[in-house]
């Protein structure tokens, strides 16, 4: 982190003392800010005081779990776009895409290494600071696909889609007739210091297809995907 640049702020929620204390001293080491809450109805109101620069949040909690937790942050304009990550124990691929599909940025399993969580902030910090680019919508046939308000148009009607799906689509759209392979997308869209299911991709692309209808985006059979009309 530069040194004449403010410190980023973290907000950590985890009903673990022991890991509170183990993240807030790993991540203070690197100079960034944190605040921390024991739990998700906690986190919400922590969140709203503080405005963190990225969230970590743990799946497991009672009353309100971190699952829950991101999609009512989500629901908050001022945290559409704030890097969320999860925490667990459970090393498993359908805890894995709830959390993703809900909202999250990326999964980190227990027992935490300093140095992967390290590199998992900064990846995310780092994506965040350069998602806007110049270019504020893509039109291809009927769809208007516009970045800033994160929607997709179909004429009049206005397609709301999870922030994952949407840059998936945004992606593909970007240039239409190119083939992206698996690889590319799980790379741009998540990065590659991230690690997602096998199957996270598929069930993205099979969303897309129910909001958006099948003639969009093509598969290449053992290649990738590309978007053509």
């Amino acid at each position: 982190m530069k040194e004449n640049q403010p410190a980023k702020k973290i907000l950590i929620v985890d009903d673990e003392p022991d890991i509170l204390e183990f993240l807030q001293y790993n991540l203070r080491k690197e100079g960034y800010e944190v605040v921390t809450a024991n739990d998700g109805k906690h986190a919400l109101v922590v969140a709203d005081q503080q405005q963190p620069h990225l969230i970590v949040l743990d799946i497991m909690m009672p009353e309100l779990d971190g699952v829950e937790t991101c999609r009512l942050l989500r629901q908050k304009k001022e945290f559409k776009h704030t890097p969320i990550a999860f925490l667990t124990a459970r090393d498993e691929d359908f805890s894995q895409i709830t959390a993703l599909d809900m909202g999250g940025d990326d999964y980190i399993t227990k027992p935490i290494k300093p140095r992967v969580l390290i590199s998992r902030i900064n990846a995310l910090l780092r994506r965040a600071q350069f998602e806007q680019d110049d270019e504020e919508a893509i039109r291809v046939h009927d769809l208007v696909i516009d970045k800033h308000k994160v929607l997709v148009f179909r004429g009049e009607q206005a397609i709301e889609l999870p922030r994952k799906e949407f840059e998936i689509l945004w992606l593909l759209a970007s240039k239409p007739g190119r083939v992206f392979t698996r690889e590319e997308i799980f790379d741009k869209i998540w990065g590659s210091d991230v690690i997602v299911g096998n199957r996270t991709i598929d069930v993205h692309i099979r969303k897309l297809r129910e909001r958006l209808g099948e003639e969009y985006i093509k598969t290449m059979k053992g290649i990738g995907y590309k978007f053509e009309f």
